[in-house]
Order: structure tokens, then sequence, then C-alpha cells
């Protein structure tokens, strides 16, 4: 994979390649860029897709130690990624955590489009309960540590208060296992990953959500229809604030849509995107 660094270090990312229009998927807590892979394979032949590996405990990488790895600290990595890579008219897809939304009104200038599936927002922070265990875990020494063992199992991970509760369909034992090696083999991975869990602020979203009414571009909110974490109400209370959004839901999904079903989620993004072309682009990409 490429790298980039970035101010608070060096992060992986994919890259399709091609000179066709932009799309930045971006992954939740513990998670990198395979968790996107069906949605990347999909949208490749039509789009440049790319991948960052943001420091949210499955990265390969240790941040430097004094870097923010806050909510904000996350999105300014973000916006600083699309900065260096020099990407315009981004369609940037967001799943899992809020990131994306603490973009709008600040850093959002190189956002063209503004995709949202299942994901933290308004007072839905930290999300469900397995937000509330990990942030309680963070805060209480060595429960982190103690927390993070169980994904050595996938029996355990895949209960209904870990991983088990964000996908309907069962999540293969390998790719649990790629999510949470560095977690489990690495302090300073673990480090990084409670500096982001102890800086959770309960109105995070909420402040951010100030911003969203002024978001005059095309948006997209595609959530989980039988998500428990991240509930569709609070997806359509997101939607109805975005004032040039449409909201879907993504059936025979929760949390983790693009496992879910992203077949799914893929024709919701075509369609979005060829509803809603920019300059130069004719008529979009069906």
């Amino acid at each position: 994979m490429p790298e980039i660094e970035l101010s608070a270090g060096t992060i992986d990312y994919e890259d399709t390649g091609g000179d066709d229009p932009v799309i930045v998927l971006v992954h939740g807590l513990g998670f990198d860029e395979s968790v996107w892979s069906g949605v990347t394979e999909a949208l490749r032949p039509d789009f440049r897709v790319l991948v960052p590996v943001l420091p949210l405990g499955s990265h390969r990488r240790p941040m430097r130690a004094a870097s923010d790895l806050s909510a904000h600290g996350i999105a300014r990595l973000l916006a600083e990624f699309m900065d260096r890579l020099d990407l315009c008219d981004v369609t940037l897809v967001q799943n899992d955590t809020g990131t994306a939304q603490l973009l709008v009104g600040v850093r959002d200038e190189r956002i063209a489009r503004l995709v949202l599936t299942s994901c933290e927002a308004l007072d839905n922070y930290p999300p469900g309960v397995q937000g509330r265990l990990l942030s309680a875990a963070s805060r209480t020494p060595g429960g982190l540590f103690l927390l993070v063992q169980s994904f050595r199992f996938p029996a355990l991970a895949r209960t209904r208060i870990s991983l088990g509760g964000m996908a309907k369909n069962p999540l293969p034992k390998e790719l649990i296992a790629r999510w949470y090696r560095p977690l489990l083999t690495s302090p300073l991975i673990r480090r990084d990953f409670g500096k982001f869990l102890r800086s959770t602020r309960k109105d995070c979203y909420l402040e951010a959500a100030d911003h969203l009414p002024r978001y005059t571009r095309p948006a997209l909110v595609a959530w989980g229809a039988e998500d428990r974490m991240m509930p569709p109400a609070t997806g359509r209370r997101l939607a109805r604030l975005l004032p040039r959004s449409r909201y879907v839901e993504i059936p025979g999904a929760r949390t983790l849509v693009q496992l879910d079903n992203p077949t799914a989620l893929v024709d919701e993004i075509r369609r979005f995107v060829k509803d809603n072309p920019l300059p130069g682009e004719g008529g979009g990409r069906g």
C-alpha cells in the first residue's frame, strides 16, 4: 500500500488510481481499509477510490506521541490527507465514526458530495452499548487492555455487545483477526486508541449539527435498516438537518452496511453521483 506523511505521523492508504471522479471511503473505530473492500472493488471501474487508514485502532503505524487523536483531530487528519493528495470534488463516504460531520463548515472545501452511512451523530455519542463500554474501559486502569483481549476469540467478538451488534451477518474470523492484530500486539497502537476514546465529549456531534444546515451541497444519508447501535431514527434526524439530502435505508444491514449489503450501498452511491453531477461530469456515472 502507498503511504503518506501527515502531521500526526505516517498513514497507509488504498488508491485504485485513475482520473475518474474521486470517492474517499472513511472507516470507523477499530477498522481498516479492508472493511470497505467489497465497495472499493465494485466502484473502481468508474471511480478513483481512496481509503485512508486513519489512526483509530487498526492502523499499523503508531502516531507521534503528542498528536491530537480526538474526534476533531482525526477529522483534521482526514482533511490533511485530501489536501496532501490535492483531491478535488471529493465524494466523501463515512461509516461508523462521525468524522466527516466535523469537517462541515470547517474544512469542507474539497467535499463536493457527502455520504453518511450509519455513524455517530447528534446525541448518540458514544454510540450504543459498545461505545459506552469502550469509553468506560479507556478510563479504567488496565481496562482497555483487558477488553481488547476479548478480540483474540472470534466467538466473543461476535457477541451483541461487541462486533456482533454492528453486523447482521457473521463477521469472518480472518477479518476480526486482521482488524485487532495491531491493538493486540502493539502498546503504541493501544496508546493511540486510548487517546481517541478518552477524548470523547458527549456534545461533540451535537455541536457539529449546528453547521449541517449550512451545507448546501448534495448529501446522501444511507442507514442500516436494522441498525441497533446507530438507530435509523438518528439517521432520519440527521438527514433533516442537511438541506439537499436524501435519506435511504439499506435493507438487511446494521452499522456495517458495507459488509451486510454492499450491493445496495454501491447502487445508492452510484445513483447519488448520477443524480448530482458536477461540472464536467456530464450525466454522472451510472
